[in-house]
C-alpha cells in the first residue's frame, strides 16, 4: 500500500541503522519465517533463530560499546522486534525479553555488574525477567519471593510463574522483598541470579495457547544463595527498577504485536487478493472493502505511535509511562483484532494449520496480557487524566 510505503520512506533512518534493517529484513523472510512453522509444531525452542541473530551482530544492539555492544537507537530497535515478530513471534518474544533484562543493568547496575554482564549479552547470553508469582500478577508490589541478606550474600526462597526463557536464560532478573524492610512495596528489591546457582530450579513449562518455541517457565528458589553484588541498586529499589524496566518492555510488546498484526494484515490482503467469489475478488465486496480499509488506518496509526514511543526515548525523555501504555494497548488489540478478521476471511481454511493466521491469532493473545495486561495499562492512562 502507498500510505505504508510513504510512511516507510519517511523515517529517516541512517545509513547503520538501514544497514541493521536490511540484514534483519533479510534473515527474517529467508530463514526465520520458513522455520516458524516447524518449531511451533514441535514447541522447540528456536536456538537457529537466535544463533541467526548473534551472527549478524544483533546480540549487541542494546549494549553500550564500552561493554562490547553496537548499539541502535530505541526506535531501530524497536523496528527490528516488529520484524523479526512478523517472522515468528516466539523469536521476537524471546529478542524482546533480553532487552528487557539488559536495560535495567545498564541504568541501575554499577560499574562492577555491568562489566560483569553486559559483554556476556553482547556475546549473546540469555536473560529472563522474572516479576510473577501465583499470587502476584499485575499486583508486582505484593511479591512474596523473600530475599534474606547473610553477611556477605542474599539468600533467596521463593516461586515465580510465567517466566519467558526462564529455563534456558544464562541469568535472571528477579525481584523479591528484602526481609529487613518492612513488608510494603518498599521492601521490593533486584537481585540477578545465574543458571545453575544451587537452589534455583525449574519447576515445568507451561503447556501454552501459542508462542509454543517461546518457553514459559515455573521456577522455584530454595536457600538460593548469590553474593551480596548481584543486588541491583539498594535495598528497596525493586519498585523503580521494576516500572523503568516496564516503561521500555511494553513498547517492546506493542512492537511485537505489530509484528504479527503486519504479517496477518499481509496474508488477509493477498489472500482477498487472489479469492474470487461471486465473480470478483473478496477484496472488492464492500463489507470486506471497509473493515479492511478501517484496519489498515489502525495499523498505520500505530506504527506511527510506536515511532513516537521510540524518539521520546531516544530524546532523553524518562517519564514515558502513559505513552507505553497506550501503544501497549494499541498494538496488542489491533493484533487480536486483526488477526480475527484474518481468520475470518480465510473462511474455513483459516481455521486449519494451512494457513499462517490461524497460528497468528493464538500468537496475539498474549500480547494483551503480559507486561501488564491492557486492564492496567487503562488504569495507567486514566491516572494521567485526573486534573493535578
Amino acid at each position: 500500500m502507498k500510505s505504508f510505503e510513504r510512511f516507510d520512506r519517511s523515517r529517516d533512518w541512517t545509513a547503520e541503522e538501514t544497514l541493521v534493517i536490511e540484514q534483519v529484513s533479510r534473515l527474517a523472510s529467508e530463514a526465520i519465517a520458513p522455520r516458524t512453522e516447524g518449531y511451533d509444531e514441535r514447541k522447540e525452542f528456536p536456538w537457529k533463530n537466535i544463533e541467526d541473530l548473534r551472527a549478524i551482530g544483533l546480540a549487541g544492539i542494546f549494549v553500550p560499546e564500552e561493554y562490547g555492544g553496537t548499539p541502535v537507537t530505541y526506535r531501530c530497535y524497536l523496528e527490528v522486534v516488529r520484524i523479526i515478530s512478523a517472522a515468528c513471534a516466539a523469536t521476537g518474544i524471546i529478542f524482546g525479553t533480553n532487552s528487557a533484562t539488559a536495560k535495567p543493568i545498564i541504568e541501575f547496575g554499577d560499574e562492577e555488574q555491568k562489566k560483569r554482564f553486559l559483554p556476556r549479552f553482547a556475546e549473546g547470553a540469555l536473560g529472563a525477567l522474572a516479576i510473577t508469582e501465583p499470587h502476584a500478577g499485575s499486583d508486582a508490589a505484593n511479591v512474596r519471593t523473600k530475599f534474606r541478606p547473610d553477611g556477605n550474600d542474599i539468600v533467596i526462597d521463593g516461586e515465580k510463574i510465567f517466566i519467558t526463557t526462564g529455563d534456558v536464560a544464562d541469568f535472571v532478573l528477579l525481584f523479591g522483598k528484602w526481609t529487613e524492610i518492612e513488608d510494603s512495596p518498599k521492601a521490593v528489591s533486584a537481585v540477578l541470579v545465574e543458571k545453575g546457582t544451587p537452589g534455583f530450579e525449574v519447576l515445568r513449562l507451561e503447556k501454552k495457547m501459542g508462542t509454543h518455541a517461546s518457553s514459559t517457565a515455573a521456577l522455584t528458589f530454595t536457600g538460593c544463595r548469590v553474593p551480596r553484588s548481584n543486588l541491583l541498586g539498594k535495598p528497596g529499589d525493586g519498585m523503580k527498577v521494576m516500572i523503568a524496566t516496564l516503561n521500555k518492555s511494553r513498547p517492546s510488546v506493542g512492537a511485537q504485536a505489530l509484528g504479527i498484526a503486519s504479517a496477518a494484515f499481509d496474508d488477509m490482503l493477498r489472500y482477498t487478493n487472489e479469492r474470487i467469489q461471486g465473480g470478483k475478488p473478496v477484496v472488492l465486496h464492500q463489507a470486506n472493502t471497509f473493515m479492511m480499509a478501517d484496519l489498515a488506518t489502525e495499523l498505520l496509526s500505530a506504527r506511527l505511535l510506536l515511532d513516537h514511543v521510540g524518539r521520546l526515548v531516544d530524546e532523553g525523555e524518562k517519564d514515558i509511562g502513559v505513552e507505553a501504555s497506550m501503544i501497549k494497548i494499541k498494538a496488542s488489540d489491533l493484533a487480536m483484532r486483526l488477526t480475527t478478521e484474518a481468520v475470518q476471511m480465510f473462511g474455513g481454511h483459516g481455521y486449519t494449520r494451512e494457513h499462517r493466521v490461524e497460528r497468528l491469532m493464538r500468537e496475539a493473545k498474549i500480547t494483551q496480557i503480559w507486561e501488564g495486561t491492557n486492564q492496567i495499562q487503562r488504569q495507567v492512562i486514566g491516572r494521567d487524566l485526573v486534573a493535578r
